[in-house]
Order: structure tokens, then sequence, then C-alpha cells
């Protein structure tokens, strides 16, 4: 008994009256159509004329559920009044076929049993109360309000209130009855559809993929400028005392390196707030901006350029250059200290080459907790634009290489 009138069920019987009140424009349509055809001017004198308006009104509302927008609408007032599981349900609007039918059987099914509970709704409260209220007054037997035959025996009026009680706890198992039906069918008739279900997988692989190149700029730029910082302020504070200008030259490169890195974190944070709309191009630094990233990388390197790179790559390959020497910098600094590092750049035809060696360490290096990304992150890079990178010992160097497809190139950037 308890269950019939729980939260629960109030909440469902709610959702049947709203569609009782939906049906309601469809019932005096067909009223208008079922009237004259049948040779009547009101159908509401006949229960059985009330039946055959609202026989036409249901075919009339299935079509008007054929439209796309019907079915978010529909999900959003079974979500808040059904209890029914989020994830069950589809999102967005109806756009194949069998998602419309579905949605359009939905629609009849909620707007047909909202109908009925809500005319029940309607009816059986008051004459139930007058049932009720028969024993307290007499004056109700001899109303004209036609009371079954049974009520006016002399046994009839102490029958009444429990007709009465019993007729209201059947209005609120009709309804729950109504409700469990329409709850039980959302998840088969608003559920996704196979086509619903690739457009969210695909929706989520796009989005893991944003955050995945989020996470690359994040460890790529900030790790390189920890790298970068914790060389130059070693070197600084074993010279303190005797070159003072290599401290200042030092702490001029940390400061520079530090505000690039704050700015270049603002931005990928600023996408990440973003949310949902982090799906453009990802905005960052170039290959115009790599003489910058030289000069206070914390190592010396010896770079040579040669076809113009910076001027003729497209922006996208410029990006990923870019982050793929400050990575290579970055590997250089944290497995051989301060040994030089040569870079070379090409843009041959349609495809842009990056080779980074560096002197091998005497020593075993030194392996960060958390690290072990920056190749893996390279090697993603170069093959999310189609090309490759490797990386390993050549004789007593450490070599990177990674060729860029540049199709285009000698274009506007």
């Amino acid at each position: 008994m308890k269950r019939l009138f729980d939260a629960r069920a109030r909440l469902r019987w709610i959702h049947l009256i709203l569609g009782g009140a939906l049906s309601m424009p469809y019932f005096l349509l067909g009223s208008v159509v079922v009237g004259p055809f049948l040779g009547h001017d009101n159908v509401f004198t006949s229960t059985s004329l009330q039946f055959a308006a609202f026989g036409v009104a249901l075919p009339t509302a299935a079509l008007t559920a054929l439209f796309p927008l019907v079915r978010p609408l529909s999900v959003g007032a079974v979500r808040a009044l059904c209890a029914v599981p989020a994830g069950r349900l589809a999102d967005g609007p109806a756009r194949s076929r069998a998602a419309r039918v579905r949605t359009a059987g939905w629609f009849t099914l909620h707007l047909g049993l909202g109908g009925v509970i809500s005319g029940m709704t309607l009816a059986v409260p008051p004459f139930a109360g007058a049932l009720i209220a028969l024993p307290l007054m007499t004056w109700l037997r001899d109303s004209p309000l036609a009371l079954p035959e049974v009520l006016t025996r002399a046994w009839g009026p102490a029958l009444a209130p429990v007709a009465g009680f019993a007729m209201l706890v059947a209005l609120a198992a009709c309804a729950a009855l109504a409700g469990a039906v329409l709850a039980r069918s959302a998840p088969v008739l608003l559920g996704p559809t196979p086509a619903d279900r690739l457009a969210a997988a695909e929706r989520r692989a796009a989005d893991l993929a944003v955050r995945n190149r989020l996470a690359r700029e994040l460890h790529d730029s900030v790790g390189h400028a920890l790298s970068a910082v914790t060389l130059q302020a070693g070197a600084a504070r074993r010279v303190l005392d005797s070159d003072v200008e290599f401290v200042r030259e030092a702490l001029t490169a940390i400061e520079e390196t530090t505000r690039r890195t704050v700015g270049e974190l603002d931005a990928v944070l600023g996408l990440l707030r973003q949310g949902e709309d982090t799906g453009g191009d990802l905005a960052g630094p170039t290959l115009d901006a790599l003489d910058d990233l030289l000069a206070h990388s914390g190592v010396k390197v010896a770079c040579t350029r040669d076809g113009d790179p910076a001027a003729r790559a497209p922006d996208p390959v410029s990006r990923e250059a870019y982050r793929i020497v400050q990575e290579g910098l970055s590997n250089a600094l944290r497995h051989g200290g301060a040994a030089p590092v040569s870079l070379r750049i090409v843009l041959r035809g349609e495809e842009l080459e990056i080779v980074m060696e560096n002197p091998l360490p005497d020593r075993e290096p030194v392996v960060r907790p958390g690290g072990g990304r920056g190749l893996p992150g390279i090697a993603e890079r170069a093959t999310l634009l189609g090309g490759h990178a490797e990386a390993g010992a050549h004789g007593d160097v450490w070599r990177l290489t990674a060729r860029l497809p540049a199709g285009g190139a000698g274009g506007t950037r």
C-alpha cells in the first residue's frame, strides 16, 4: 500500500497527468472530426463518442511525434519524473527513421495512458469523496446524484465509505501500474539506437583524444621548463661566488623560461576549463618561436635549418615540430646534463625532418618518478600527423629522428 503513494509513485502520476494534458488538443481535434461524421454536435454526451474521439486523437499524436525534437523533450520528462537511469535513455533528437518510429510509439503510449489516468483522476475522487461523506450527510441520499441502488438500502450508508476508500486505492493502483508500464517502456522506446551508441562512442573518443593531446602539451611544456630551470639553477649555485655574470644570465634564462611556460600553461588550462568545447584546434608555439626556446633551453644547441621550415611548414606541422624539439631538449637535459646538442631541421619537398643528437652520458640516466612519457609522446605526435619518429643510441650519441608530412609546404600558413 505504501508503494502506491510514495514519492516515486507520485512523480509518475504527475507524468501521466502531463500526458493527459498533452492529449487534450488531439482529443478536441478528434471530437471535431468524430462529431460531424457520426451526426452528433457534442461528443461529450456519449461515452462511446468520447472513446471514438480518443481513438482518432492517438494516431494524430503519433504523426506529430515523428518530428526529431519530440525525443529530447520526452527524455527530459522521463528522467525527471519516472526514475529511469539516465544512461538507458538516448540524448539528442531522433535522426534515424527507427528512432523516430520508436519515439512515436512512446508518445502515443504516454498520451494514451495519461489520458485514461487523467480522466480517472478527475472523475473518481469527487465521487469517492461523496461516498465517504454519505453517512454524515443525509441530504446526499435524496440528491439527484443517481447513487447506485445498493446505496439506497438501509445498510448502504455504512458500506459507502468502504467503497469510497476502495475506489481511491484502485485509482492509485491503476496510476502506479500505468507509471510502471511507462518506466519499463521508456528504455525500449526512448533508449539509444545503434547509431546513437556509435555517435556517443565517437564523441567520447574525440574527447579522449583532445584530453590526451592536452596532457601531452602539459607534459612537454612544463617538463621542459622544469628540466631547464633545474639545470640552470644548479649551474648558477655552483658558480655563485666566482662568476656573477653567469649567474645573472642563468637567472634571466630562468625568468624567461618560467614566464613563457606560465603563458602556455594558462592556455592549456583554459581549454580544459571549456570542457566540451575543446574540440577545436589547440593553439601553441610554432617553429617561429624556436630561437627563443633554444636560447633559454639551458643547454648549448648547434642548430641548422634548411628549406625555411619556420615560414613554409603548415601551422599544425610547425606546432608539433616545436613540441618535438622541446621534448627532445628536455630528454637531453635530463639524461645528458649540460652536454651540447646538435639540431637539424630540414624541409625537403613534402617532408619535414628533425634530427637531434647529444652525447651519451657516462652514467646510467636517472629516471624521474612518473616520467617516461617523453619519447612515446613524440611518437604519438608524429603518428597523428601521418609521420613517424624513432630514437636510440648510434655509436656514442643519442639520436632522435622525426619525419613529418608537410604537404602543401610553400603555401600560405
